[in-house]
């Protein structure tokens, strides 16, 4: 199985994957750590993403997650995975898929990430990040929702009393 974790910046997507892999004994992954040289290049100059950034990404982690992570007998992902496209494409070759879906309000976030400032070496306009984060954000109707303002270890318990039913 694949569990995907998602949410905007701040959220806790980091956080409470590597929780839950633990949990579940299986690897985890951030999508960040996949981003190209150009990606990150724009990034780190304040430049926003476009789709066409994201496409060859999310294609090498669908590959990924199809193959070696499937293989290896799951994984958890954190990865923004805003639009229900991006998550279409990250997970059609897994059968076996949870989308955990971390919501927080955008206070919260902004409070998140202003505590958090200059520590993150790709957010530095994190209210410009945010408006569009929210401005893409199509929460998902699948899988699980849970408040990412709940301590996690109570949101990985949330998701593993999901998992066995």
């Amino acid at each position: 199985m694949i569990v995907l974790v998602m949410g905007v910046a701040a959220s806790g997507k980091s956080t409470i994957g590597k929780l839950l892999a633990g949990r579940l004994g299986v690897q985890f992954h951030d999508a960040d750590d996949y981003h190209s040289p150009e990606n990150r290049k724009k990034m780190a100059a304040d430049v926003a993403l476009e789709d066409e950034d994201r496409w060859p990404w999310l294609e090498q982690l669908a590959s990924l997650a199809a193959t070696e992570w499937q293989a290896d007998g799951g994984a958890v992902l954190a990865c923004s995975a805003l639009k229900q496209a991006y998550r279409e494409a990250l997970l059609r070759h897994v059968p076996a898929h949870l989308v955990v879906f971390l919501e927080l309000s955008r206070k919260a976030a902004e409070q998140r990430l202003e505590r958090r400032r200059g520590s993150h070496q790709i957010i530095r306009d994190f209210l410009r990040v945010l408006a569009g984060q929210y401005r893409d954000l199509e929460p998902p109707q699948e899988g699980i929702t849970v408040s990412a303002e709940l301590p996690p270890a109570e949101i990985v318990e949330r998701v593993m009393a999901f998992l066995q039913h």
